[in-house]
């Protein structure tokens, strides 16, 4: 027998054996534990990219809530500007009413008195004018009672003037 490398054809039987038995051994082990490995890491790899794919999609809307929420925000500061506005001009507008009111009514109680005191002054002068009238007919009783000089007529006029406004502010 020719003998291969100087080897003996047991030696190569036996490795012949030895690399089919390690072949099927491998592929044994390949479909038995390699393959659910592989199958297990792969899922995890299929896991981890959902995962970021999902925080990904939850970090954009996130960002899109977040905009919406500081639209509202800024929506809502204008709304409370407005109202507040409306509120300030409501209340400018209200002052200005009130002050006219206010005016109305002094312009009314200014007339109210103009005319008490009109009254008044028209009572003042019709009891002047009965006064005077009382003093010119006590004036005539008296010049005609006596026929006087113009000395006496003086003193009568002044004497009756002295009582008369004496009696005219004792009222």
């Amino acid at each position: 027998m020719k003998r291969l490398f100087d080897l003996s054809p047991q030696l190569l039987f036996d490795a012949a054996l030895l690399a089919i038995a390690v072949f099927v051994l491998f592929t044994l082990m390949s479909y038995l534990l390699f393959e659910p490995a592989r199958k297990m890491l792969e899922q995890r790899k299929e896991k981890i990219k959902k995962d970021l794919s999902d925080a990904k999609t939850d970090k954009e809307e996130a960002a899109k809530l977040r905009a919406e929420y500081e639209e509202k925000v800024n929506a809502a500061d204008k709304e409370a500007e407005g109202i507040l506005a409306s509120s300030r001009q409501r209340a400018l507008q209200n002052e200005e009413k009130i002050l006219e009111e206010a005016r109305q009514d002094a312009r009314q109680m200014k007339e109210l008195a103009q005319k008490e005191i009109d009254l008044e002054k028209e009572r003042v002068k019709d009891d002047l004018k009965k006064e005077m009238v009382q003093l010119a007919s006590a004036m005539a009783g008296k010049v005609v009672s006596s026929s006087m000089d113009v000395e006496i007529q003086d003193s009568l006029v002044e004497e009756t003037l002295n009582e008369m406004s004496e009696k005219t502010w004792e009222n």
